[in-house]
């Protein structure tokens, strides 16, 4: 059944022009058929189309459910974000589907980005909720300092994947099952050595990633991947 996002499905009884659009013109669906709509807060929502139109959709809802959880603790990734902006776009495509609750896009000393198009992350994180079956939309923080993001106070194993020298452990020997985590991810230029010593001096652990040196986009996934198997198994 084909899966809609509506964030005031309940108080509107209707779908957004957006996805409205798609389902009349797209999809050929017509009145009577049987949808499924997420509110991107949790909660799935068996509906019937009442009204069809190319720019509006009214719906009846028949049937109302929470997502049961599909992992514990929550998960959260701050990135200094690529230049590139199609490889922030993967990340953030790919971290939905595998499953995040917040994603911080910080600036760092080296950062090589200081701006995103947050309604371009919004459409592409929806895409993403919606392809993998989730009704959980995960929270996005638009370029936070780095220093603000090591200095708010946070209930859970905080994380700084660096490439300095010095003695770490592995992401997964770190994160404890069921717990939230937080895992900082610098720019190409890695971290610089003061703003490594304020996130130790705050309460982070220095972790590794494994043996080969990963793309900023491809180290906050594979810690996204390790925090949510974490968090499965346990």
């Amino acid at each position: 059944m084909w899966l809609f996002y509506a964030p005031d499905i309940e108080q509107t009884n209707e779908l957004p022009q957006a996805e409205a659009v798609h389902a009349v013109r797209v999809l050929r669906l017509k009145e009577g058929d049987e949808i499924s709509v997420t509110d991107g807060k949790g909660y799935m929502y068996k509906a019937v189309l009442t009204a069809c139109s190319p720019k509006r959709c009214l719906v009846h809802i028949t049937e109302r459910s929470k997502q049961p959880d599909l992992w514990k603790g929550q998960i959260c990734v701050a990135v200094a974000p690529t230049k590139m902006m199609d490889r922030n776009e993967w990340f953030v495509e790919k971290a939905v589907e595998i499953g995040v609750d917040r994603i911080s896009f910080m600036k760092t000393c080296n950062s090589e980005r200081c701006s995103i198009n947050s309604e371009r992350i919004e459409r592409i994180a929806v895409s993403a909720m919606k392809q993998s079956y989730k009704a959980t939309l995960p929270q996005f923080d638009n370029m936070i300092s780095f220093n603000d993001i090591v200095k708010t106070p946070f209930d859970g194993v905080k994380c700084i994947a660096h490439l300095e020298p010095g003695r770490k452990q592995l992401l997964q020997d770190v994160l404890t099952p069921n717990t939230n985590a937080l895992v900082l991810i610098g720019p190409e230029g890695d971290f610089s050595p003061s703003e490594i010593e304020m996130a130790l001096a705050n309460g982070f652990e220095p972790v590794s990633l494994g043996p080969s040196r990963l793309r900023t986009e491809t180290a906050a996934l594979v810690a996204c991947h390790i925090a949510n198997l974490k968090n499965q198994i346990g």
